[in-house]
Order: C-alpha cells, then structure tokens, then sequence
C-alpha cells in the first residue's frame, strides 16, 4: 500500500457530513496526471488533557474501486435494515437537503 501522507492533491469537491461526535468529510481530488480519487475522513473529537485533539481515519478510493466500493456498501446498508432491523423506520434518519450543504470552511488534510 501506498503512503499517502504530504502527498494529497488539489481539491476539487469537498462535502462534509456531520454525525454526532464524529464529522466525515468526502473530498474528491485530482493526481498530478489529472486523474481523480476520492478521500473518505472520520474525524473525532476527543478530550485529551484539558484540550480537544481530533482523530482522524482517511480512506483513499479510486475510480476503478468506485463500483465495487458502492455494491458493497449498499448491500451491508441494505443487510442492516432488511434482515437485522426490519422493525426500524430508517425514514427518520434521512436527511434533509439543506443539512448537507457544502460547507468550504472546513477541509482536512
């Protein structure tokens, strides 16, 4: 596996996700030879000391992967509420579109 540290690209689309203690930013970026990927970041925040640290876990997905990656997502998601939680209305958690606006103020590197 490649290490990615330092090396991350322009920025080309950015959408951030917030999810209780937890903000996931999804950040599309382009390679030096004009190619894209996608990054995926948790970030938490946690206490440490008497001041807040985030912990953050990124993910790098390339446009090869972009398929399978959602196959697979979906069918976990689909798992989850057909098969162990039936008895769930997930409408509830749906989001409207005005809490998932672009928000270019925050970006993670």
């Amino acid at each position: 596996m490649e290490d990615h540290r330092g090396n991350d690209r322009e920025e080309i689309f950015s959408k951030r996700v917030k999810a209780g203690k937890r903000t996931y930013f999804f950040d599309v970026k382009s390679t030096k030879s004009n190619d894209y990927y996608l990054t995926i970041t948790e970030s938490k925040r946690r206490m440490q000391g008497d001041t807040f640290v985030f912990e953050k876990h990124k993910i790098f997905l390339y446009k090869e992967d972009f398929g399978k990656f959602i196959e697979a997502l979906q069918s976990a998601v689909d798992h989850v509420k057909n098969d162990l939680m039936p008895e769930v209305d997930f409408s509830q958690y749906e989001v409207e579109e005005s809490e998932t606006e672009f928000d270019d103020e925050l970006k993670w590197e």
